[in-house]
């Protein structure tokens, strides 16, 4: 991916290796049965939540989970409700897991981004049954 210019500001997802550090930015997912990226794992891009809800980008995790550019950068980072929906049970049915779609179809993750100025990164970590994510930096 390449470097933002000074003072540009992005939202990025990053990815964590199995030793919990940081591969990199705009890097969203690690499979937590493997420790792997999960490359291939469709990714949606939405503003507003719920019914309010309207598509603004797909993406798909790459080799390394994450996607080849960020997900919004610059004047794209607009204060308001904002919900990145990964496709868990798609990838998971993908890969042949047993459990997969039994529990988790999607993972929303709906958030706010109140300071446009500012870079956010939303790591997820993800098994048929279980995620996690926090804001990072």
């Amino acid at each position: 991916m390449p470097a933002l210019a000074a003072g540009a500001h992005a939202l990025m997802a990053r990815a964590l290796g199995p030793d919990g550090n940081i591969l990199g930015s705009s890097a969203p997912l690690l499979v937590r049965v493997s420790g792997t990226p999960a490359a291939g794992m469709r990714i949606g891009l939405l503003r507003g939540a719920g019914s309010q809800a309207v598509q603004m980008k797909t993406f798909v995790a790459n080799a390394d989970g994450r996607t080849e550019t960020p997900l919004l950068e610059g004047d794209e980072m607009a204060p308001g409700t904002w919900q990145i929906t990964f496709h868990a049970g798609e990838y998971f049915r993908g890969r042949g897991h047993p459990d997969a779609g039994r529990f988790l179809e999607l993972v929303p993750i709906v958030f706010v981004i109140d300071e446009p100025g500012a870079r956010y990164h939303v790591p997820l970590l993800v098994s048929p049954w279980s995620y996690s994510t926090y804001r990072g930096s």
